[in-house]
């Protein structure tokens, strides 16, 4: 199943989306009319959604705006350095320990949403990677189990702005500028995908391929992942993991290129979809509210 948050006549819910239309659930009132409601209620919730969705109304994808999936999660942590030929353009040795940063709640974005180019910056670059969505309260889960914990799974580009991301050693602030995380453009529940790790998935900028791989290639898998992060906190329904990237990002060509106004940045998976962002010139505006 695919789950979408939309907005539609000036309303935002979720929905479900099957071929070129969005099923309107949120009518019934018996339905979470928010993603991480939904994905709380667990498989309660996902009944009453099967049973509503076959008489809801329905729009055209193209007469609807789609937002990011998880508007709002609890947490955003992604991991570094988690395909072989990416640590290998980086110059870098085979981490042997997972390494972890995290991307501040004000980097989601939806999935044809635009992307800032900071005004502090124009090492700007683009990172595909798939992302799951965390649907149970976990906390010391064993690899074996880790498959259990996830709700769905998503694309997502971990837009990085270089220098900052450089700068200090958490990554953090390069990783966390407002619209760099966009995701998208639905969750596709996790018994759809089944075993997440044969997932291939390109990254075009103007339509020029930048990135190719598969999920096969990850170093640290998405059990990895799980069973890792589960020992230090618990995970909880609507987190989104970050899983790596390949190698092909602009900042490891000789010489580096990072992006510009104007430039298009495409993400496809395997089975899940395509997230498609334009890069516009921020607005430095102040704000104090």
């Amino acid at each position: 199943m695919k789950l979408a948050t939309f907005t539609q006549g000036g309303r935002t819910r979720i929905g479900v989306v099957e071929g070129e239309q969005v099923l309107d659930i949120s009518a019934s009132g018996t339905v979470p009319t928010e993603m991480i409601s939904l994905i709380e209620g667990g498989e309660q919730a996902m009944d009453g959604l099967r049973q509503v969705a076959g008489k809801a109304t329905s729009f055209p994808l193209s007469a609807v705006a789609l937002e990011a999936p998880v508007p709002s999660p609890g947490k955003i942590l992604a991991i570094g350095l988690n395909y072989a030929d990416h640590i290998e353009e980086t110059g870098l040795d085979k981490p042997k320990e997972q390494i972890w940063f995290n991307k501040q709640r004000g980097s989601v974005n939806g999935p044809y949403a635009d992307v800032n180019m900071p005004s502090v910056s124009h090492y700007l670059d683009y990172e595909a990677e798939l992302v799951m969505v965390i649907g149970k309260r976990a906390k010391h889960v064993p690899r074996e189990r880790a498959h259990e914990v996830v709700f769905g799974y998503m694309c997502g580009n971990d837009v990085s702005v270089r220098d900052w991301q450089l700068a200090t050693p958490t990554m953090t602030m390069g990783k966390s500028f407002d619209t760099h995380g966009p995701t998208g453009p639905w969750i596709v529940t996790a018994d759809e995908i089944g075993d997440p790790h044969d997932l291939d998935f390109t990254c075009h900028v103007n339509g020029e391929e930048k990135q190719r791989s598969n999920t096969k290639h990850m170093v640290f898998d998405c059990w990895d992942q799980i069973a890792h992060l589960s020992r230090a906190f618990t995970l909880e329904p609507g987190d989104l993991i970050f899983t790596g990237t390949s190698g092909g990002v602009g900042v490891a060509m000789k010489p580096p290129v990072f992006r510009q106004v104007g430039d298009v940045m495409k993400v496809a998976f395997d089975r899940i979809g395509t997230i498609e962002n334009r890069i516009v010139a921020e607005k430095a505006e102040t704000l104090i509210a």
